[in-house]
């Protein structure tokens, strides 16, 4: 096990120093890295996930082709890359072998993608579409809801909404407050010492 460890730390620091300022290569974490292939927007571009195991190199590495900026592959595709880098791998196992798949993907990547339709997003997004339509035979007629009226108001009713708001549209400040004095006024207040036969 700990032999594995020391492997996969010689593996890293080759990559990293390797792959120093190359864009095309991302470490996420110390045993997953990425490559990409072809240029951005171009539809036969890739990118390559390899994940290393506890085991790795003794066992094969994981290869995924499932990461969203493949979401414009085919299946098949994808699948076909995945198994085939790791039919790849099986002959390098034992020693460092991340830097030979990517540069074997690299060398084989228009065989890999030989499958890959030029533009499959219009093609597959418009067939989808097309297959989800279904068109029914029945005289069902839907009646729409009845649409609110806006109240109309007159002249003298917006003008006194307006003369109840600021320049800016708001109504001014307390013009919901209750003067206190005026309401106690009118509701009076009943002096409980009075005794009035």
């Amino acid at each position: 096990m700990s032999s594995n460890i020391e492997l996969q730390s010689e593996e890293r620091e080759v990559l990293l120093s390797i792959y120093d300022g190359d864009t095309a290569f991302k470490e996420l974490s110390e045993n997953k890295y990425q490559y990409k292939y072809g240029e951005e927007g171009d539809p036969k571009s890739f990118l390559l996930e390899i994940s290393w195991g506890e085991t790795y190199p003794m066992d094969k590495p994981i290869v995924n082709m499932d990461t969203f900026y493949n979401k414009h592959l085919v299946q098949d595709v994808k699948q076909h890359v995945a198994n085939s880098v790791v039919k790849e791998a099986e002959q390098f196992l034992g020693e460092a072998m991340t830097y030979t798949l990517f540069e074997w993907v690299k060398e084989h990547a228009e065989e890999l993608l030989s499958a890959q339709p030029e533009s499959p997003t219009a093609t597959s997004s418009i067939t989808d579409a097309v297959s989800s339509i279904s068109i029914s035979d029945s005289t069902e007629i839907k009646i729409a809801a009845p649409k609110m009226k806006k109240e109309q108001l007159s002249k003298a009713q917006k003008r006194k909404q307006w003369d109840r708001v600021d320049g800016k549209g708001e109504k001014p400040r307390g013009w919901d407050w209750v003067d206190i004095v005026k309401h106690l006024s009118q509701t009076g207040s009943k002096n409980p010492d009075s005794s009035d036969p």
